[in-house]
């Protein structure tokens, strides 16, 4: 029995393998992404935002959310996914990522999964259009394969700090 406990400790878990839970899943481009359900308040339609002058091209502006000033912004433009279209299917996902309240414009919401470790690989070390630290893993459902993000490493602090200074103006 010492031999297992000291095997398990020795192989510790890679961020992939500890990733298993409910993931909301959506599309960017050509690609399906994944993020923590809990992270998510709701999910709206894309409405005109209040555009803030002096922002990155990434930050869309605010709106106002019950009463909250929400800033939002576009991952399309984030991870350089080439022309940027408004339509029907644009959605904007609300989320609480420790009390603060953002909104990241996406092409559209697929489903909500649930992972298991088993379906959850780590990232191979390769170019991807955005950097792997904001990656948890790859996840295959039957054919469909999905990019798992770390939604609040990709809202890294420094962005944050940006995006608070533009809710407070």
């Amino acid at each position: 029995m010492s031999t297992e406990t000291a095997s398990s400790t020795a192989n510790t878990p890679s961020k992939a393998k500890s990733a298993a839970g409910e993931y909301l899943t959506f599309v960017l481009g050509e690609e399906e992404y994944g993020l923590e359900i809990l992270k998510v308040q709701e999910i709206r339609g894309y409405d005109a935002v209040t555009q803030i002058a002096n922002t990155p091209e990434f930050i869309k502006g605010v709106v106002n959310l019950r009463g909250k000033i929400v800033p939002i912004v576009d991952l399309r433009i984030k991870f350089h996914l080439g022309k940027v279209q408004y339509d029907e299917f644009t959605v904007v996902i609300i989320l609480n990522l420790n009390g603060r309240v953002v909104g990241i414009v996406v092409d559209g919401v697929s489903d909500v999964m649930a992972l298991r470790d088993d379906q959850i690989r780590d990232v191979p070390s390769l170019v991807t259009s955005i950097d792997t630290k904001y990656i948890v893993g790859l996840a295959t459902v039957e054919a469909q394969m999905l990019i798992l993000v770390d939604i609040e490493q990709l809202m890294s602090s420094q962005e944050m700090a940006l995006i608070d200074s533009v809710a407070l103006h």
